[in-house]
């Protein structure tokens, strides 16, 4: 009877350590579930937060771009206006030379009229001279012979009465026609005289005509030098909207695609705590059918001593270090990279094709292309609470939110996206990716 007890007794205790032994193991392994939910649902919050804030970023930039977007039309308008402007300046000033190129024309016709004006009352002026000096002579000529020597001269050299009269007639014509010659040589001298003063006034009147058209002119050129002031600054204020807008656009998509991402990375959050919930129904389920089962062998185990032994507990753990993704050459490091910008990562280079690894277990949370980063992979490994990038690859050789076991291949070295050469760009971000929030990968690499 006592050795019955004591088979019983030794029964229980078996059974008992290994019901416990068992329930120490799904505890562990509901804890460490447990601690992946935890970590996957601050991840979560904290995703959130960035979205939002990505969200507002994304709008105060959409409105930036709308104000850009409406100063280029204004700045633009006003452009069209000053070109308008000095479209009609340029015409005016042309004009204006025109009208200066025919006044000259005008001007030099008057100085060639002046010229000959001048040499014709020059001619009058010495043939009246010479007229005026016959007179004289003539003059004299009756004085000295007591005024009465050409009626002398007439009447003795007559023929007879006729002939005298003939005679008297033809001095007295004579000197009427000498008389008549001066006053006509005097009449035109005045009268060119005249014309000349006109002509005179008229080329004073036609150069401060062109005096005037000068200044009228240089206004011009003064207001179209102003204009083209005026338009050379607002196109250089077009130039720097265009540039802002560029810029906004910039930044407008590294939003959208940083919005994409975080879309993505979300859902990828959303598959592992569907999937570590399962496992932890899974595990539930099993202790639960674990503890039924030994409760009902220490039920039915009365006298035997056989208890059946104990279970093996599996230990895991890690140093949350990260293997090199890929071999090669470190070929820059992470850092500022002199006029090249930041470098948010590390390079490392080798031949195309060559093979590039998971650095550690964990999620894809982005497996495409990128205008920037090429063929780009992200895994997030919710047990270290990092994501690691993978960029520049020739090709992919896992998809979005494919579970990667560390050290499987996610694709091969390239040169795509903005990339010189063949090599892997490899960051480090701690929790989610985030837009230039790579760290130093060195202290997490082995």
């Amino acid at each position: 009877m006592k050795k019955t007890a004591s088979y019983i007794i030794i029964g229980a205790l078996l059974v008992g350590t290994s019901f416990s032994t068992i329930s120490h193991v799904d505890a562990k392994s509901l804890d460490d579930l447990n601690d992946q939910l935890n970590q996957l649902d601050k991840e979560e919050k904290q995703l959130k937060e960035k979205q939002g804030d990505v969200s507002n970023k994304k709008n105060d930039t959409e409105q930036k771009i709308d104000e850009n977007v409406s100063k280029q039309d204004d700045v633009e308008t006003q452009i069209n206006k000053l070109d308008d402007q000095l479209s009609d300046t340029k015409t005016k000033i042309n004009s204006k030379e025109e009208e200066i190129t025919k006044t000259n024309e005008e001007i030099a016709r008057l100085n060639a009229k002046i010229k000959t004006l001048k040499q014709e009352i020059k001619k009058l002026k010495k043939s009246i001279k010479e007229r005026e000096a016959l007179l004289k002579e003539r003059l004299r000529a009756i004085q000295k012979n007591g005024g009465d020597m050409k009626y002398m001269e007439v009447i003795l050299g007559s023929q007879n009465f006729g002939d005298f009269i003939n005679r008297s007639s033809a001095v007295n014509t004579i000197m009427d026609s000498d008389r008549g010659i001066m006053e006509a040589l005097e009449a035109d001298r005045k009268e060119m005289e005249k014309k000349k003063t006109e002509v005179q006034q008229n080329k004073k009147d036609v150069e401060d005509k062109k005096a005037a058209l000068e200044d009228q002119k240089q206004e011009l050129e003064s207001l179209k030098s102003k204009l083209d002031k005026q338009a050379a600054k607002k196109q250089k204020l077009m130039k720097k909207l265009e540039k802002e807008h560029k810029h906004l656009e910039d930044d407008k998509m590294s939003l959208e695609e940083q919005e994409r991402v975080m879309d993505e990375q979300a859902a990828a959050i959303e598959k592992a705590k569907k999937s570590a919930n399962n496992q932890k129904a899974d595990l539930e389920r099993q202790a639960a059918e674990r503890r039924a089962k030994a409760k009902k062998k220490a039920n039915a185990q009365t006298k035997t001593t056989n208890s059946g032994g104990g279970s093996h507990q599996i230990q895991t753990g890690g140093s949350g270090k990260l293997a090199w993704p890929a071999d090669g050459r470190l070929s820059s490091g992470y850092g500022a990279r002199g006029g090249l910008g930041f470098h948010y990562g590390i390079d490392i280079a080798n031949s195309a094709g060559t093979p590039i690894h998971a650095s550690e277990a964990g999620t894809v949370t982005r497996a495409e292309y990128s205008d920037s980063y090429g063929n780009v992979v992200y895994v997030y490994h919710p047990h270290l609470n990092l994501t690691t990038v993978y960029a520049h690859m020739s090709s992919l050789s896992v998809s979005y939110g494919d579970q990667v076991s560390a050290g499987q291949q996610v694709g091969l070295m390239g040169n795509t996206g903005e990339s010189f050469g063949s090599h892997c760009h490899f960051e480090v971000h701690e929790g989610q990716w985030s837009y230039h929030s790579g760290v130093n990968p060195m202290p997490y690499l082995q």
